[in-house]
Order: C-alpha cells, then sequence, then structure tokens
C-alpha cells in the first residue's frame, strides 16, 4: 500500500517521491494564481485576459515537454501545439 501511494506514481514520471512533491506543489500554486486570475477575469472581462491560458499552456508544456525529455524521448513541436485546443 505504501509503494502504491507514494512510490509507483513518482517513478511512472521519472521522479523520487521529493521531486514529485515539489514539482506538484509548484503545479498547485501556479494553478491557484490562475484560478484567482480566471475569477478575476470572470468579473471583469478586461483584466486578466491572458493569465489563465497562459498558465495552462505553460503547464502543459512543463508537463508533456519536460517529462518526455526527462524519459529520453522526443516530442515535435506540432504535438505540442496540437495539444492545445483553445484559450480561456
Amino acid at each position: 500500500m505504501f509503494k502504491t501511494l507514494f512510490i509507483d506514481h513518482p517513478k511512472s514520471v521519472n521522479e523520487t517521491y521529493v521531486e514529485h512533491f515539489f514539482v506538484a506543489m509548484s503545479f498547485s500554486i501556479k494553478l491557484f494564481k490562475a484560478a484567482f486570475a480566471s475569477f478575476i477575469h470572470a468579473i471583469v472581462p478586461g483584466l486578466c485576459v491572458k493569465t489563465g491560458s497562459k498558465a495552462i499552456t505553460e503547464l502543459h508544456v512543463k508537463m508533456v515537454a519536460f517529462r518526455v525529455k526527462k524519459s529520453g524521448k522526443s516530442l515535435s513541436s506540432n504535438e505540442l501545439d496540437e495539444s492545445i485546443e483553445y484559450m480561456i
């Protein structure tokens, strides 16, 4: 059970538990900021126009491109561009 909860997933993305903790926390902070900016944007559409979309795109790049690079595989720019469907 311990292995399933704390070791298997980090290992599946080529990270230790500690590395995965800090990566996940950085995502959490970035998503929290993006959520707040999106909330402000919902109230006043002229504010934070690209903040949420930019954060999501940056996190996507970090999650997909970085992890693929870390695993030794390659990812074409077309594959990355095609995975982003729309801007918020």
